[in-house]
């Protein structure tokens, strides 16, 4: 619990004097009264101000909110609104604001790098654990359809081409939600390979890879196979191993006996 004392010529100045110094606003606190003003005698004598006790119960999301207010203070956003919701596990720290989109980051990574930062401040001196996520413009929602649609599309990939497929690295967050989703399509699974930032799923069929298909002597991944088959001749030249046919002197008539291949024409007189 935080509290501060405050002094004031009223209750109420006394009240705020004790919030300004915990940095909150006078509804987020509770306060009790310590001592009543005291007018001075003849205006002159005695008199006592108002004192306040102000005290507001530790809380880890609020303490995350101020941290996040104060980080994106110094980026330049000083009009961020954060609206703190309650979870089972902690809280979802909803961001809002003009050019708040920025604070994404690509894929998501400045967003979850805050998220992170944020959560070790909320359970810096606690004694329980409080979950804190950082949602803008309902980023979580989006970007965790996208990573459904993606696992169930590369798992029918997977049982399609009987081969393994390995997706970008992810945050352990992220791998679940594509875990989650190849356990939809039959068939098919996931597993996590790769250390540290380079950790990412792959996804195969269950029964493994499928072996490389070979067809008419075709390998897929190696070309033809010529499987001890000669060579084509080059072009231009006959079968057998032959010169062209254009280069070959032709050959003498075929002779039987003495008579000559063709008869002995005469003309008539």
């Amino acid at each position: 619990m935080k509290e501060a004392i405050g002094t004031g010529e009223t209750v109420e100045l006394a009240r705020e004097a004790a919030c300004r110094q915990l940095g909150v606003e006078s509804y987020e606190a509770e306060f009790e009264i310590l001592e009543m003003p005291m007018k001075k005698t003849f205006g002159l004598f005695g008199g006592n101000p108002a004192k306040v006790r102000v005290f507001v119960e530790d809380n880890p999301a609020q303490i995350a909110a101020d941290y996040l207010k104060n980080v994106l203070k110094n980026m330049g956003l000083e009009d961020v609104r954060i609206e703190i919701k309650k979870e089972e596990s902690g809280a979802m720290l909803c961001l809002t604001g003009d050019d708040i989109g920025y604070v994404i980051g690509h894929r998501g990574e400045t967003l979850d790098a805050l998220q992170y930062l944020a959560g070790l401040v909320a359970n810096h001196a606690g004694d329980s654990y409080c979950r804190i996520n950082l949602d803008i413009g309902n980023y979580r929602d989006k970007r965790k359809q996208t990573l459904e649609n993606l696992g169930r599309k590369m798992a029918e990939k997977s049982l399609r081409t009987g081969r393994n497929n390995s997706l970008e690295p992810m945050n352990p967050y992220e791998r679940r939600i594509i875990h989650t989703a190849v356990q939809t399509v039959e068939g098919a699974k996931s597993w996590s390979e790769g250390e540290d930032a380079a950790r990412h799923v792959v996804i195969g069929p269950v029964a493994g890879e499928r072996p490389v298909s070979r067809r008419n002597g075709y390998n897929s991944r190696r070309g033809p196979q010529q499987r001890g088959r000669q060579p084509y001749p080059p072009r231009g030249a006959s079968p057998g191993g032959h010169p062209p046919y254009e280069n070959r002197t032709p050959s003498a008539p075929a002779q039987h006996g003495t008579a000559p291949l063709y008869g002995k024409y005469e003309t008539k007189k």
